[in-house]
This record gives C-alpha cells, structure tokens and sequence, in this order.
C-alpha cells in the first residue's frame, strides 16, 4: 500500500496553521489594552473634553486600560459615550497595537433657550444641556417655551441656521404665547414680526428683497418694526 505523502503533508501543514491561529489569538485577546485615543470628528469646538470622555469610558470603577482584550466590552463602551447629552454618536474599537480608540460625533447646536433654564437646542430638534467648556454663538430664544414642545422653535430656527444671510443678522428668536414669532437682529434694532410658520420661506424671501433695497437706500435705520405677515410685501412701521 503507497503512503500518500502529499496528503499527510497537507494534513500536517493544515493542523499546524490552524494551531498557529488559535495560539495568535489565545495570546492576541489576552494582550492588554494599553492606551484610550479619543478622535473628535466634525465640529472642531468641543462642548465635551477628551478627559470627560475618558472619565466615561471607566466601567465599575476599572479603567479600560491594563485590562485583557478579551473582556472588554467594547458596545457596551459604545453605549456609555452616547448616553452623554453631549454626544451624538460614538464608535469604539481596538487597533492591533492594543489602542482603544474612540471616534466621537458631538450633537450640534442651533439655538440656545434663555428663558427660566438655559440649554441648547440642537440640529436635530432636541434639548442640549450647556456646556461649560464652550459656549456657542448661536440665537437666544426667549419669550414662552416649553422645554417639552420645541418643534416650532426649531422649525424656525433651524431654517435660520441653515441660511447663511439669516445666520448672520438674527440673534433673538421670541415665540409668543399665541406662537407666533419675533426675530431681532444683530446690526439694527427693528423687530421683524415673523407671525405664524405659515409660509416661512416666502416670508424669509420677502425680508431679504426687502433689506437689500432699504439698505441700498439706507434706510434701514429709519424702522421699528419689518412685517412679514401680508402676502407678497413687506410692511414697515417708521420710529
């Protein structure tokens, strides 16, 4: 009987990769992680702080540092970074050097509430708490807000964000009771009375013709109040 010798050396090649691979990765997870790496994405002022997320990144009162591979969890670490307010998302995951690294998304404010309580409002219309590591230049709202009802507040602002002439000149958004709205801007002192959300962008449109002929005329200065409410025109109430 011929001994196939092809064949036990392929047996013996083939047992002896796979007992390479496991022992890589007996030893592979046993490794200690050595170092947390926190990449900020996106937005370049941090309302969080590298060392806030490393706070947050302490499971049971044990640092993911100088602990195995194998028993960090590393959606659980996920899970803990998007529980911040300000996070948006967060994506964690191991380098082959033993690195734990975090790609971190901030939320992204739009407009801050001043009223009783301060917070922001972010861009995708939700509360935002403060942030004592950086303030950002955003429109006050003020007037009559309820933290549990900001779809229209964020309606509007988020049109205002999103348009950068009107980014530039509004700094006050003011809902009133009945909610209808009133804009103030950041150069002169006339109120632009925005009424209800009915036809936004045409009333947005109408202010814009409106300030690039008064200002040509330079005559901007001379008006209390800008009415956007009437259909195709602008109403202007003189000092």
């Amino acid at each position: 009987m011929r001994v196939n010798w092809n064949f036990i050396k392929g047996l013996f090649l083939l047992v002896l990769v796979s007992f390479l691979f496991a022992f890589s990765s007996m030893r592979n997870n046993a490794r200690k992680v050595e170092k947390v790496a926190v990449n900020f994405m996106g937005e370049t002022n941090l309302f969080i702080t590298e060392s806030t997320v490393n706070k947050l990144l302490i499971q049971n009162e044990d640092g993911v540092t100088n602990v195995t591979k194998e028993i960090l969890d590393l959606n659980d670490l996920e899970s803990v970074l998007k529980s911040n307010p300000m996070i948006k998302t967060a994506q964690v995951h191991l380098t082959v050097n033993g690195e734990v690294r975090a790609d971190v998304i901030q939320r992204n404010p739009i407009a801050r509430v001043n009223t009783n309580a301060s917070y922001y409002i972010d861009d995708e219309g939700s509360f935002m708490p403060l942030s004592s590591n950086y303030t950002a230049r955003v429109p006050l709202v003020t007037g009559h807000i309820r933290k549990n009802n900001l779809s229209n507040v964020f309606k509007i602002a988020n049109k205002i964000y999103n348009d950068q002439f009107l980014k530039t000149q509004v700094i006050e958004i003011r809902q009133n009771q009945n909610e209808t709205f009133v804009l103030k801007t950041r150069v002169y002192d006339f109120e632009i009375l925005v009424g209800d959300l009915k036809n936004l962008d045409k009333k947005f449109n109408n202010f814009k013709a409106f300030y690039q002929k008064a200002k040509k005329d330079k005559v901007l200065n001379n008006y209390s109040k800008v009415n956007l409410q009437f259909d195709n025109q602008v109403v202007c109430t003189k000092k």
